[in-house]
């Protein structure tokens, strides 16, 4: 049986086409998509979410969403309450749904993996005996979070406009920082790097005139609502502020014979961002307020139902980080079996890896011709 199981409509135009409706009650729809019908209401009638993922559509008119507009996300399947009358009948995708269609065949669902294995490798005369799905369901969990930060393509990113504040919370799904860039005029992306100029206190205790942090009624630290050390930073203006206790600035008089040499992390001028622990902020100099920026984080694949799937490349290092999982838990099993799995294990990872690098040798080529080596081929 072929895997690509949409129509070339449903695929490209997110277009799924019904019989016609003559006088039906209650219509039910299943649709084939690959992507999972979404909608505001749940089989029945309560109200669930903002909006569909998808509009109903009789003899070209679209149906407003409402109590009688309801879907069961479980198969796939929408319901119109009421009776209806239509010669044509079609759902559509809307627009964000079929952009996150598009390059769904390059990987496999977690679910599918946690199958596959299950049907693969565990059984009477198999690797595993026998397993509980729930195992094979925490391995593979772990398996997708553990290569997520350094094996699959688990970078997300998010456009943002840097506020007066000059802080941005940390996105919901954050693992940890990739890369943050401001935009310019043109599109262009201008990296902003991490500073160690300042850091940002994840305490702010209030002390007495002898230093000591003072106490409430129960016994503990009485904190300050803002840092000074945050509030002095976000005031100073890293374009314009010359002043001689800044020593970014190496060419002003009052430096001669003071420096030698230029840091290249500080000789650059698109700003610069810290990470907030206390606040759970990204906090950027002031010379980036109103700037637009693309923000590139690393998640764990696992936040959201949509990230819980596999490159097709990766496939058989999940695989096999499974096996080596439930065999290295078990007691019983032999040393030697524990080993070759390991082995196993780190085989897929390492092909999984260079297959996901995705160099491309033109690529290359192309970046060396502007080099001082050149490259025959």
């Amino acid at each position: 049986m072929a895997l690509i199981t949409e129509t070339n409509a449903q695929y490209y135009s997110g277009q799924q086409s019904f019989s016609a409706l003559a006088a039906a009650v209650d219509p039910t729809f299943v649709c084939t998509f690959d992507t999972t019908i979404i909608s505001a209401f749940n089989s029945t009638g309560v109200q669930i979410g903002s909006a569909s993922n998808y509009t109903i559509y009789l003899d070209g008119v679209a149906q407003t969403e409402s109590l009688s507009y309801v879907s069961n996300s479980n198969n796939n399947t929408i319901t119109l309450r009421g009776t209806y009358t239509a010669t044509e009948v079609y759902i559509q995708l809307k627009e964000f749904a079929i952009h996150n269609n598009y390059g769904g065949y390059s990987y496999i669902s977690l679910n599918d993996a946690i199958n596959n294995f299950i049907v693969g490798y565990v059984g009477v005369g198999k690797l595993i005996p026998s397993v509980k799905r729930t195992d094979v369901m925490f391995h593979a969990k772990r398996g997708l979070q553990e290569f997520s930060y350094d094996t699959l393509k688990s970078i997300k990113s998010q456009e943002l406009n840097i506020p007066p504040s000059l802080s941005v919370p940390i996105p919901q799904d954050y693992v940890n920082h990739v890369e943050a860039s401001w935009i310019d005029s043109v599109g262009v992306k201008h990296i902003i790097y991490p500073t160690r100029l300042t850091s940002n206190p994840t305490e702010l205790p209030i002390q007495d005139n002898e230093g000591i942090p003072t106490q409430d009624g129960f016994g503990e630290n009485l904190e300050a609502n803002s840092s000074l050390t945050d509030d002095r930073w976000a005031s100073m203006d890293s374009t314009n502020n010359f002043q001689p206790d800044d020593y970014r600035y190496p060419r002003r008089d009052w430096f001669l014979g003071q420096r030698y040499g230029l840091d290249p992390e500080t000789a650059q001028v698109n700003g610069w961002f810290t990470i907030n622990e206390r606040l759970g902020t990204f906090s950027f100099s002031s010379d980036l307020a109103s700037k637009l920026i693309i923000l590139e984080y690393i998640s764990d694949g696992l936040s959201v139902d949509g990230d819980m799937k596999i490159p097709k490349m990766a496939e058989q290092a999940i695989y096999m980080h499974i096996a080596y999982s439930i065999l290295s838990g078990r007691s019983g099993v032999p040393e030697y079996v524990v080993r070759r799995y390991k082995q196993e294990r780190f085989a897929a990872l390492r092909n999984a890896k260079i297959r996901l690098s995705n160099i491309k040798m033109n690529e290359f080529f192309q970046v060396m011709r502007g080099k001082s080596k050149w490259i025959k081929h």
